[in-house]
């Protein structure tokens, strides 16, 4: 079902962009609708404008953020967006100078300072996500003037699709009071005892998650996967071109060659060759009894020792990286292979300095060839030989 794994890996399809795409899903959109909603428990939206999966993660990870924001101030700046375009009409134009008067007033604090270069790049940078994914097209003028002072204009044009960017709730927000309750939301009406739910967070945390670790998340989980394991395996891999793997600690949904339903690893860069080397390295550890292995399949180390594995691994092996990250200073590669390995939860970093390798770092691995590593080899002794 290509149609599914699009709208697995799309925000949504608008039909202003991609009209051919749009029909073809829309004339699917009862199969489609069918699965996410039995399956995922995922509301599809469909409308004149757009089709849209409302992907709400059992559990949320940092990766799950906007990627191209780096601050809180952007978030804010999003959100005062999308509450400045509700009262603007599909095709409505409207001048850079409304929308930053419009969060002069709602910025709480006075936190939208104009005159800071600071909060105008920030701003510059959410309404350019806003036109990637769009939200806004721009009709005139070039944002690059407003970044280099702020008396700079840009006339803009809602397309409509901000009413849909952000997810529907069941229930007033305003009644919450605290960060799990958005994510329970969705179950609040529901009766667990049916099993509806479970299997909702199930499938979810197979397909919108890297892994899915017994450790995390509601210890009925994984009784579902030992008692209907067999079955879910077999209804996701006749769907989607995928395997599912299921292990003491963790299950996976491994992907195939044709799968198209969102980011994978390993992907074709020098970052993943080196998270690799990265995991072989952990396996080698835990296999020499260097590291123990719990019964969960994690493994806690101290954080200085995991930063020491990583020198051993660019001591090793850094010669066959690329040329930024054979020179990159060492406390900047710890930095970004670290971050990175969060990224993909193949770690979590606790405050008191302990890191905790979860079993997707032990799922993959990866090696030189033989032969870079014999001429590896060879070099060093001729170096030798020479030092003699």
């Amino acid at each position: 079902m290509k149609e599914l794994e699009l709208l697995l890996f799309r925000r949504w399809v608008l039909k202003s962009e991609e009209k051919e795409l749009y029909y073809k899903i829309r004339d699917s959109i009862g199969e489609i609708r069918r699965y996410a909603t039995e399956k995922m428990g995922c509301q599809i939206i469909e409308n004149s404008l757009l089709v849209k999966m409302e992907k709400i993660p059992a559990l949320p990870e940092e990766y799950m953020g906007i990627t191209e924001f780096s601050s809180k101030e952007e978030y804010a700046f999003l959100c005062i967006l999308l509450m400045f375009l509700e009262d603007k009409e599909p095709q409505e134009q409207f001048i850079l100078s409304q929308l930053t008067e419009y969060i002069e007033v709602n910025m709480p604090e006075h936190q939208a300072d104009w005159t800071l270069y600071t909060n105008r790049r920030r701003l510059v940078k959410v309404l350019r996500y806003a036109v990637s994914q769009g939200i806004l097209r721009v009709t005139d003028g070039n944002d690059d003037v407003f970044m280099d002072a702020q008396s700079g204009e840009v006339l803009y044009e809602n397309t409509g699709a901000s009413r849909y960017f952000m997810r529907n709730f069941s229930r007033d927000i305003m009644e919450y009071q605290k960060p799990e309750d958005f994510r329970e939301s969705e179950w609040f009406e529901m009766d667990e005892d049916r099993g509806i739910a479970r299997r909702h967070r199930v499938y979810k945390r197979l397909l919108f998650s890297v892994g899915m670790y017994k450790r995390e998340g509601q210890d009925e989980d994984f009784e579902y996967l030992k008692y209907y394991g067999r079955r879910l395996s077999e209804d996701l891999e006749q769907t989607f071109d995928c395997q599912v793997h299921i292990h003491r600690g963790s299950a996976y949904l491994m992907s195939g060659e044709d799968c198209r339903m969102g980011a994978v690893f390993p992907a074709n860069n020098a970052m993943s060759d080196i998270l690799l080397l990265c995991c072989a390295r952990i396996r080698e550890k835990v296999l020499g009894g260097e590291w123990k292995a719990l019964r969960d399949e994690t493994v806690s180390v101290d954080r200085l020792e995991f930063e020491r594995m990583l020198r051993e691994v660019k001591a090793q092996s850094g010669s066959g990286f690329t040329k930024n990250y054979r020179e990159m200073p060492e406390g900047e590669f710890i930095r970004e292979i670290t971050e990175q390995m969060e990224r993909w939860t193949f770690i979590r970093i606790s405050d008191l300095g302990q890191v905790m390798i979860l079993p997707s770092a032990g799922k993959l691995a990866g090696h030189y060839p033989a032969d870079y590593e014999n001429r590896q080899e060879e070099g060093k002794d001729e170096q030798q030989m020479a030092g003699k």
